[in-house]
């Protein structure tokens, strides 16, 4: 249609183009496209005309200016899209004007189009050194929002690189790690799909196969895309692909039943109603431009001149095809029937005719819109909207294109207006088939996406999703399952980061997340738990007097400090008896006290370490043993010199007499006393938490402070020891029944038996037994002493008193 300022327009009606063999020797033929027409496209076509014909009515927006049209089929490839780029130049006139008046006569102000992206960057590099812009309605490739190479490329449909970014999230979103990609061959479908992989990467996504194809490749490579589909693991597909290729790819998937899948669509195809007839499709989810209403779109639509019709190549292609008849008899087959205007358009279902979802449609209106108000802001600049705009002005393109830079406005509630790439705000329904019960599959908005929100916001669920084979409930798609608490995952070799195995985390580590990478260790006094998901107390461990041990040596140490003092008073109440007073009484009741003494030291062992206990432990129980042993040496020592002083002549007894022997026994256990308070002031025993020998547990015991000062200790005690078996050893032939040379040596050899043994056992053995076998070795060394010592003399006083006399015990050959 003729007018003061032409709109140009370019949409895919047709899928392919008739193979031309030129000869070179005559005019090549016209390009030709062929196949079934798409219809949606020509809505796409017909809004356009609509949208001139309302602003050509409009008082408002151009008055008195007449917008006109030359609209072409670009067939979806990029040789006819050059072809209408020339056409777009060419002037309307078959011969320039003449005079000096060299206008662009008839050369179109701007071109609204075209649906793929390939064509659209075709037109757009052709156009572009005449600075005439181009608006899409339909090519979404992020490429064309680069203003170096596409200057003059402007679009009211959302860039991929939003879409892209929307998918990724999508999947995430519904825990999708595995999935399958698929998309066009095109500039469309291979920049969309490499900034969603980009963006599916950054969110822990992995895909299994990436594969490409288009509608003109033979059928063996279409097919072999399927069968890698059949065949995958990923039960998620993500098609970045156009409506004409995934026709074709359903179209062969349909062939076969294969297992289910669920299919992630981009805009180009998953808002399209005519692929909703493949039901294994059913279930899909995807990303479409925002429903909207035209008012007057569908009657206009509709209403359809039967001149109109014949008058129109495109229209009657698609009479022809919608109702199965011929306009012409002369082209009418036998089978078939002559149109004649009577078919009922008002029943027609067809792409054409459904207006429910307006999606790209409103595109192309807003398109067409926006280019008109670029027009109006050149041409009626600073007059009001009343007065008739001049329409004689001289209107070059690039005002158009500066122009629509600036373009804002609102048409039917929807806002018009362009960034500096040449985008509009990104927002998307998140639209999903449904398929109900009668069968028929439906696309429903279940969402929102909107890239203009802050992050974490953008994205909004505010209905029930129907999954592949109608199911509610979201389907399972990764590699290696979540790897729950106290796991971590370890990468399989070879392999994407989304396919690994769970190992259970090491010893004194936890993860308490899903699929978490690494294991956390537990503070060094908590330790997990047996699901190693969290840490917990270690457990403290002591010889409490709650312990069997504790309880079982408790009871021992006061039994036999009982004992003790049940002997010492025996010796009291028969004192005046032969057999105490025979050697030395003073130095028996005394070994009998340090002897009970040593029992209870045992007892300072038994409780939770503190700074006290751990002091008085090791030094009562050097004292007392010390004590012990000078008493048992100076029972030696009387027994040793009684005999000398039996010689002629002799006065030994009067050199260790009662007092010498109180001062021996005094003198060793002072530098007893004298080393453990060294210990002490230099580095006394503290309590410690041993983290150390048992990872599991805490154990609470008493650090020696210095070593050394424990093993002098130890050695002088043993060094007494020593001491006193050597001179019992020396005394042990001396008549029996004078003398407790032998007892002593038995009692000797049992406590350095214990004490010998006690070293490695004490060395050797963890936690709280180490403390066990102390005791034991006091308790131990300390019953062999009494029992070896005083066992037989209080044998005779209870129960053989005939013998606890003088005359028994002076007589030398009496057993």
């Amino acid at each position: 249609m003729d007018g003061d300022f032409i709109i140009g327009g370019s949409f895919s009606l047709h899928a392919y183009m008739h193979t031309v063999y030129n000869n070179y020797t005559s005019m090549p033929e016209a390009v030709k496209c062929k196949g079934s027409i798409d219809t949606r496209e020509l809505r796409f076509s017909r809004a356009m005309v609509f949208a001139i014909e309302e602003i050509n009515n409009s008082t408002e927006l151009l008055p008195g200016i007449k917008l006109g049209y030359q609209i072409y089929d670009s067939c979806a490839l990029v040789p006819v899209a050059v072809h209408v780029a020339f056409q777009f130049l060419n002037s309307l006139d078959p011969t320039f004007s003449t005079g000096n008046n060299c206008s662009q006569s008839g050369m179109v102000m701007a071109v609204v189009g075209d649906s793929g992206s390939s064509p659209s960057i075709s037109i757009s590099r052709l156009i572009s050194p005449f600075n005439i812009p181009l608006v899409s309605y339909f090519s979404t490739c992020a490429c064309l929002s680069n203003k170096q190479q596409y200057p003059n490329f402007f679009r009211t449909i959302p860039s991929d690189q939003f879409q892209a970014a929307a998918l990724a999230k999508l999947i995430k979103h519904f825990g999708w790690t595995w999935i399958g990609a698929v998309r066009s061959d095109s500039d469309y479908g291979n920049n969309g799909m490499a900034s969603f992989l980009e963006a599916a990467q950054k969110e822990g996504i992995c895909v299994e196969y990436s594969l490409s194809f288009y509608r003109t490749n033979p059928q063996s490579r279409i097919q072999k895309v399927a069968d890698v589909i059949r065949r995958s693991k990923a039960l998620v597909v993500v098609a970045f692909a156009s409506f004409g290729d995934m026709k074709i790819l359903l179209e062969e998937l349909s062939r076969e039943p294969f297992p289910p899948r669920q299919w992630i669509g981009s805009e180009s195809w998953v808002t399209n109603t005519e692929l909703t007839r493949y039901s294994f499709c059913a279930g899909a989810i995807g990303f479409g431009i925002p429903k909207s209403a035209i008012p007057g779109l569908r009657d206009f639509l509709l209403n359809l001149s039967f001149s109109e019709i014949t008058a129109s190549s495109v229209l009657t292609e698609f009479w022809e095809d919608a109702f199965n008849c011929r306009l012409k008899k002369s082209t009418a087959t036998v089978d078939e029937k002559v149109c004649d205007g009577t078919e009922d358009i008002q029943n027609l279902k067809s792409q054409y005719t459904d207006t429910s979802q307006l999606r790209i449609t409103n595109m192309v209106y807003k398109a067409v819109y926006a280019i008109a108000h670029a027009i109006h802001n050149a041409v009626c600049h600073g007059k009001n909207v009343t007065t008739q705009c001049d329409k004689l002005t001289n209107l070059e393109p690039k005002q158009v294109l500066t122009e629509l830079q600036k373009v804002n406005f609102s048409q039917n509630g929807y806002d018009v207006s362009f960034n500096a790439n040449g985008d509009p705000v990104a927002i998307y329904d998140l639209v999903n088939w449904q398929k109900h019960e009668s069968g028929i599959t439906e696309i429903v908005t279940v969402g929102l996406y909107d890239a203009s929100l802050p992050v974490g916001k953008e994205f909004r669920i505010n209905r029930n999703v129907t999954w592949m084979e109608n199911s509610t409930n979201v389907p399972v798609s990764v590699c290696s399952g979540s790897c729950p608490l106290g796991t971590r995952k370890v990468m399989q070799k070879g392999k994407p980061i989304c396919c690994y195995d769970c190992i259970a985390c090491p010893e004194g580590e936890i993860s308490n997340i899903t699929d978490s990478t690494d294991c956390l260790p537990c503070h060094k006094e908590f330790w997990p738990n047996a699901k190693r998901d969290t840490c917990i107390p270690k457990p403290v461990e002591f010889l409490s007097f709650q312990d069997i041990f504790g309880i079982t040596l408790a009871t021992f140490s006061i039994l036999v400090a009982f004992l003790a003092i049940i002997t010492a008073a025996i010796f009291f109440y028969h004192r005046t008896s032969p057999i105490v007073r025979a050697n030395n009484s003073e130095l028996s009741f005394l070994l009998l006290i340090s002897l009970t003494l040593c029992f209870l030291c045992s007892l300072t062992f038994i409780g939770a370490p503190s700074e006290w206990s751990c002091m008085l432990r090791h030094t009562a129980f050097g004292i007392t043993f010390v004590l012990c042993i000078s008493c048992v040496l100076g029972k030696t020592i009387v027994v040793l010199i009684a005999f000398k002083a039996t010689l002629p002549g002799s006065n030994v007894m009067k050199w260790f007499g009662p007092l010498q022997q109180r001062m021996t026994v005094m003198s060793f256990t002072f530098i007893q006393v004298l080393i453990c308070t060294i210990w002490l002031v230099v580095s006394p025993p503290v309590p410690i938490k041993n983290l150390t020998t048992y990872k599991e547990i805490i154990i609470l015991e008493c650090a020696l402070g210095s070593a050394v000062g424990f093993w002098v200790v130890l050695g002088y005690i043993g060094l007494l020891a020593a001491f006193c078996f050597v001179l019992a050893v020396l005394a042990r032939k001396l008549p029996d029944n004078f003398n407790e040379a032998k007892l002593i040596t038995f009692s000797m050899l049992i406590f350095c038996a214990v004490w010998i043994t006690f070293i490695p056992a004490y060395v050797s053995s963890p936690g709280k037994f180490t403390v066990v076998v102390e005791i034991f070795a006091i308790l131990a060394s300390s019953f062999g002493l009494m029992l070896c010592i005083f066992a037989p003399k209080c044998f005779i006083i209870l129960f053989k008193p005939e013998k606890n006399t003088k005359k028994c015990l002076m007589n030398k050959n009496q057993s």
